[in-house]
């Protein structure tokens, strides 16, 4: 009776046509998942020497999604094209605990990276002072979280088990137990609504943050424009909408069973439902590499250039971006890419050095390019005290070597 009952459990709802569709599905996911992430992976490993902290976020969202990939697919798409899950209940478990636990490790890596790329761009006081060390220890916390919420089925709170519709195993939607109840209401809140919440608002206030800036420099005449912040704010705003719309397809459905069955029946639940929430959230693994790739112009240009020495023409743009003030490239060794802000701001500006006036005293930084620059032109003096007053507002500092990194082009080449 009781291999009888794991069978029927085990056995497919789905007719043998949904199957095989699912099935080839999550074959193109995985074979492109597969791809998309080891080619980031490479990438990562041979600029190494040059990726930023909150780059090492990408990494480990990589990592997670190869990980999903390697131990789940496979399975799931074998028993689809079975018509019935493969294995035993042992691997039943252990395939749910890797969907949660690699789950919610490419989750919590979304939600560090947002957060991260907000304290740069919008408080690059504080931003500039985020270091490797408290990337690793951020990373540490990300799958000690994942961790927790993945082992509390193993004891007892909450637990696995197959899906309804038979071919791929999960947290158990319906609860049994009060416990199970409050286990499916955390996932909801800590796992979906927070880093929902998260993600939402530190893209916003980047954005605003940016047209803030942009705004408040158009209002000086003496202030020429800059020909590449219109398309990096551009490309600022696609990256920002393709994250916080992968991450709501990707986790909503899933979130929208949860509430389902802390409100309702999740008996009632069409088993179609449940495995395009799958789908969905495992296309995440998918669609993760190629944002990275496409949308973020550090990995696609080392990727399309094969370890072509990077640009330092950006240093121009942070040390001074008006007409008056004449740059030349110089010295650094500390500087490796003056592409790569706003971790370098403090760096980069010692590339280019601008030629002294007479009887005055030599300076440093972006800001004292511009200040030199505002001996001979006044307007451009009142510019710079802008900056200070925006920075006042949205670090609560307003010295002078502040200012300079708060440059809107910069903040925007931050993020990307």
């Amino acid at each position: 009776m009781g291999n009888a009952s794991n069978t029927s459990v085990f056995a497919s709802t789905l007719s043998e046509r949904e199957d095989l569709i699912f099935g080839t599905l999550y074959l193109v996911f995985g074979i492109m998942s597969l791809s998309g992430n080891s080619l980031l992976l490479v990438v990562a490993h041979q600029k190494r020497s040059l990726l930023k902290p909150a780059e090492l976020f990408i990494v480990n969202l990589a990592i997670s999604d190869l990980s999903m990939t390697v131990t789940l697919f496979p399975l799931a798409a074998s028993s689809l094209f079975a018509h019935r899950w493969l294995f035993d209940q042992a691997v039943c478990t252990l395939y749910a605990f890797c969907g949660v636990l690699f789950g919610l490790s490419s989750l919590a890596s979304l939600t560090a990276l947002s957060t991260v790329c907000c304290l740069k761009v919008c408080y690059p006081a504080y931003g500039s002072r985020f270091s490797h060390g408290h990337a690793m220890g951020l990373l540490l916390a990300v799958w000690a979280y994942a961790l927790a919420f993945a082992a509390a089925p193993l004891a007892r709170w909450g637990s696995y088990g197959p899906e309804p519709y038979g071919t791929a195993c999960c947290v158990t939607w319906e609860p049994s137990s009060k416990e199970a109840m409050l286990y499916i209401l955390a996932l909801l809140i800590c796992c979906y609504l927070l880093p929902c919440l998260l993600i939402l608002a530190s893209y916003a206030l980047i954005l605003w943050t940016v047209w803030a800036s942009r705004r408040a420099l158009r209002r000086h005449r003496h202030m020429c424009p800059q020909r590449g912040s219109r398309g990096l704010h551009g490309l600022l705003l696609r990256l920002s909408i393709t994250v916080c719309l992968g991450f709501l397809a990707a986790w909503t459905p899933y979130a929208v069973l949860a509430l389902w069955a802390l409100l309702g029946d999740a008996s009632q639940v069409p088993a179609l439902a449940f495995v395009l929430s799958a789908v969905f959230a495992k296309s995440s693994t998918l669609y993760n590499p190629l944002v990275c790739l496409l949308l973020k112009p550090t990995f696609h240009r080392f990727l399309s250039r094969d370890r072509a020495p990077l640009l330092q023409a950006l240093c121009t743009l942070l040390c001074c971006a008006c007409r008056g003030t004449a740059l030349q490239p110089g010295p650094a060794r500390g500087c490796r890419s003056c592409s790569d802000v706003p971790e370098r701001l403090s760096a980069c500006p010692r590339c280019c050095t601008a030629p002294r006036l007479p009887g005055s005293p030599a300076q440093r930084g972006a800001l004292a390019v511009l200040a030199g620059g505002a001996a001979g032109q006044p307007g451009l003096r009142s510019a710079v005290q802008v900056m200070v007053l925006l920075t006042r507002r949205w670090s609560g500092l307003g010295t002078a070597s502040v200012a300079g990194e708060a440059l809107p082009s910069a903040m925007a080449k931050g993020l990307l």
